[in-house]
């Protein structure tokens, strides 16, 4: 059935804080602004969406979410290129991997129009808070959780789907030194580690505290049944730079399937980097790192774009990669090209950007 976005109410704020923001000076995903959009399902259908001043959401407290961990959600960025138009990036990716999250975990699909258009048009009411520059742009956060009250378990009847946005710059600033986790594990076969969904994320910060105190910014995440197998970095997919491949891992039931990472195989292979999509072991980068093969690992996720790892730990040694220069890494290289076709600032081969 199809979706009639024409009827979303839009009730704006009586006075916008943008004058109060420091866009030099911003903390990832701290600030929002002045607006989001809400639409609530029930009754087996969504109602209509609003777009209104960003304010606290009321819930029972027997909602669903809060005991049975039913929250999805997505991450995306908006860009204003030298002329003030907005452009989003493969943003049909992302609705399809949220409607595989949502049938995942027992939580209604999103009409096309009510994902997208409405993002449209909420960024239509935001449209001062894109700000043009490299490096600039806005986050945007579109997220479902259950809202029907009672504690028995089963899955709820009644959702809320919300989008914020943040003005972002930089997600992680600098190089990373990372550990290689030996115990535990991100997710499992059968699990809901494709899924974007909350509680994988609340499941990686204990180990990853405990990384952090050892001296590690992050975890490079190892399979759940042998510890062998590499699988993310942190919150990102991640790729290794063996000589001149680079090599990452398939998507799997316990692997996201990352935007940026099937971006950054299309594009590189477009500009003539060679890829292996495959399993790599623990031991195959520690041999090729001993043989001087092992030039470059790196994350890559919607936040960051491309992260750089310097080092990582692993039985107990530490192994420091190769300083390379900024025109001899693939990471950087990649990530350049990238981010210019993000900001308009290079063809789009793909047709990857839509216009606002």
């Amino acid at each position: 059935m199809k979706y009639d976005i024409s009827n979303i109410k839009i009730n704006k704020c009586q006075k916008s804080k943008i004058d109060t923001f420091d866009f030099e000076d911003l903390k990832f995903g701290a600030k929002f602004t002045d607006h989001m959009l809400i639409c609530n399902y029930k009754d087996g259908q969504w109602q209509t969406a609003e777009i209104l001043p960003y304010s606290p959401i009321q819930l029972e407290p027997s909602a669903r979410v809060f005991h049975y961990g039913q929250a999805i959600f997505e991450g995306m960025k908006a860009y204003k290129d030298s002329n003030d138009d907005i452009w989003l990036f493969r943003p049909e990716e992302n609705y399809e991997r949220f409607n595989k999250s949502a049938t995942r975990l027992a939580m209604p699909t999103l009409p096309k129009e009510l994902f997208i258009d409405g993002l449209k048009t909420l960024l239509n009411v935001e449209r001062e808070w894109v700000r043009k520059g490299m490096g600039n742009s806005l986050y945007i956060r579109p997220f479902m959780i259950a809202t029907e009250g009672g504690v028995v378990a089963s899955p709820s009847n009644e959702f809320l789907f919300c989008i914020i946005l943040s003005p972002a710059k930089s997600y992680y600033s600098g190089k990373v030194k990372v550990q290689i986790a030996e115990h535990f594990s991100r997710a499992a076969n059968g699990g809901i580690g494709a899924a974007k969904a909350a509680g994988n994320y609340s499941a990686q910060f204990y180990p990853t505290q405990l990384a952090q105190q050892a001296g590690y910014n992050q975890v490079i995440w190892t399979d759940s049944a042998t510890h062998t197998k590499l699988e993310e970095a942190g919150t990102m997919n991640v790729f290794f730079r063996i000589n001149d491949t680079l090599i990452t891992a398939p998507t799997s039931e316990r692997i996201l399937d990352g935007v940026t990472r099937k971006s950054l195989i299309k594009l590189g292979e477009h500009l003539g980097y060679k890829f292996e999509v495959r399993h790599i072991l623990v031991q195959e980068i520690i041999e090729a790192f001993e043989k001087g093969e092992l030039k470059e690992i790196f994350g890559a996720g919607t936040a960051a774009v491309v992260n750089q790892i310097e080092g990582f730990e692993y039985g107990g040694k530490y192994y420091e990669l190769p300083h390379l220069d900024d025109e001899k890494s693939y990471a950087l290289q990649l990530k350049d090209a990238l981010t210019k076709i993000q900001n308009k600032l290079a063809d789009d081969p793909f047709e990857w950007t839509v216009k606002i």
